[in-house]
């Protein structure tokens, strides 16, 4: 009897162990500031890899590759880090370049600009595992952004409608609400309600300015963040450098809060404005900066709910119209700039790009004030009141060139030029991953104090990181953390994962 016993055991400990054999035991907590490179594909060439949206039904990232014709690649993560590439989503038929994707529960959003891009675009709804389609609904003109609530109800495009390069062509800034649950029902609005409180906004640095173009033709949508109880939207409104907040509930644009400038007279704020200097020195200069945001998140830290802003900056930059100039090409006021041949030598201000539309204040046809293209950083406002909360200052700038990545090329020119953000939970703390498409990295912060974020490291990606996405372990391929960058200079789609 008692060696039956003792067989029973030892069989019973031995299935135990099998069993166990691949659960981590006391799994050690992932640190945010250790991401690393874990698998990369090579999708192409330029283009060829934009945005990308992860499915954890299907396993399968899906991302937009507009190389040679709009398509969608399929992405095959159920062996991660193994990635096999499926037959891509060719969109080509059914309109013109696809912008942007986005994922929930089994469905798959893909924005499609018209084949004429003045014209009104698209979505397409498809299943993530079937790839058959669900539906496709007309939008407003470019959609530049889609993204699902966070419940699913709604699918929320930003739509640019940029003009045509003659400017003869200004179609309406809109943002698409599609109702999910009501059969893909569509509400478009436009921004012409706000053209009456335009110089109060303007006051402000909200900037209206096109060729002829009205309000609402001039407004131009770039990329939405939505609440985490899926009631309202915040949409940045890049050229025009302002933040829409819209009701989903009801289909209305509740308010548009301007950004103002960033001082760059304070050191705080001190950039490099040279790309002929011999060097890389942040300093100060007397310009005022518009924030210009591209991609914004949404997050909650100890039940207070906050935004971030990946200010990338953006000029008008069309056959018919160009707003930028560079400062040594100006007429500055001799009162205000007294010392206005130094500051206009290259290796000074004179390579800095600033808008020609603002900056003559007593229209004696001199410029007093020098507006430059983006906030070279991030800002994280809280979202009840969208009141700034942080601003990096040069911190962001100041962490590429401690890595050696800043480009000095770029310094007459948006510098770093941050342009995608999200914002992931790992453990209990709040995780920032700001993409900068000209230093080729990601940086990544503690957000656990809105107010005072805190640097972990920087990430090198591929070339022009467009998109970033964060995975949750949860829903991840393989139980961990995954950050995924989508590198539109190269083509690559790389992934990164902690410890």
């Amino acid at each position: 009897m008692k060696k039956k016993v003792l067989l029973v055991l030892t069989l019973s400990a031995a299935l135990l162990n099998a069993c166990t054999d691949h659960v981590p035991q006391n799994p050690e907590p992932e640190n945010p500031a250790s991401f690393k490179e874990v698998a990369s594909t090579d999708l192409g060439g330029t283009a060829a890899s934009e945005i990308s949206a992860y499915d954890p039904t299907s396993r399968r990232l899906f991302t937009v590759n507009n190389e040679s014709a709009a398509k969608v690649e399929v992405l095959d993560l159920s062996a991660f880090p193994t990635i096999t590439k499926l037959q891509a989503i060719d969109v080509s038929a059914l309109g013109g370049v696809a912008n942007s994707v986005s994922v929930h529960d089994g469905k798959l959003a893909i924005a499609l600009e018209a084949t004429n891009k003045q014209a009104n675009g698209s979505v397409i709804v498809m299943n993530t595992s079937t790839l058959a389609m669900i539906k496709q609904v007309t939008v407003g003109a470019l959609p530049d952004m889609v993204t699902f609530s966070p419940d699913g109800k709604y699918i929320v495009t930003a739509n640019e409608g940029e003009p045509s390069p003659d400017y003869t062509t200004d179609p309406d800034g809109s943002v698409s609400i599609i109702d999910v649950t009501d059969n893909y029902s569509v509400k478009t609005l436009n921004f012409g309600s706000f053209a009456g409180v335009y110089n109060l906004l303007a006051m402000d640095g909200f900037r209206v300015f096109g060729p002829a173009a009205s309000f609402q033709q001039d407004i131009e949508p770039e990329y939405v963040a939505i609440s985490m109880d899926s009631k309202k939207a915040f949409v940045t409104l890049q050229e025009n450098n302002g933040i829409a907040e819209i009701d989903l509930t009801s289909g209305t644009i509740l308010k548009i809060n301007p950004l103002g400038t960033k001082d760059i007279s304070q050191l705080i704020n001190a950039m490099d404005a040279s790309d002929k200097d011999s060097k890389i020195a942040l300093g100060t200069w007397p310009v005022k900066s518009f924030y210009l945001p591209d991609a914004i998140s949404y997050f909650n830290v100890n039940g207070s709910s906050y935004l971030i802003t990946a200010n990338e900056g953006d000029a008008r930059e069309y056959t018919a119209f160009d707003e930028q100039k560079r400062v040594s090409s100006l007429k500055l006021d001799p009162t205000v700039f007294p010392n206005a041949a130094t500051l206009q030598k290259p290796e000074n201000l004179g390579r800095l790009r600033v808008t020609s539309t603002r900056g003559d204040i007593d229209n004696d046809g001199d410029y007093d004030v020098l507006y430059g293209f983006g906030g070279r950083g991030f800002s994280i406002f809280n979202a009840a009141n969208v009141q700034l909360v942080h601003d990096s200052g040069n911190g962001l700038e100041q962490e590429a060139i401690n890595a050696g990545i800043y480009d000095d090329d770029r310094s007459d020119d948006k510098g770093v030029e941050p342009e995608g953000v999200t914002v992931g939970t790992i453990g209990n703390k709040s995780v920032a991953f700001i993409a900068m498409e000209r230093a080729d990295a990601i940086a990544v912060y503690d957000l656990s104090n809105p107010a005072a974020p805190k640097f972990l490291q920087i990430i090198k990606t591929g070339d022009a990181p467009e998109g970033v996405l964060f995975v949750a372990s949860d829903k991840s391929p393989n139980g961990k953390s995954l950050l995924i960058t989508s590198n539109e200079g190269d083509g690559t789609v790389k992934f990164y994962q902690t410890n």
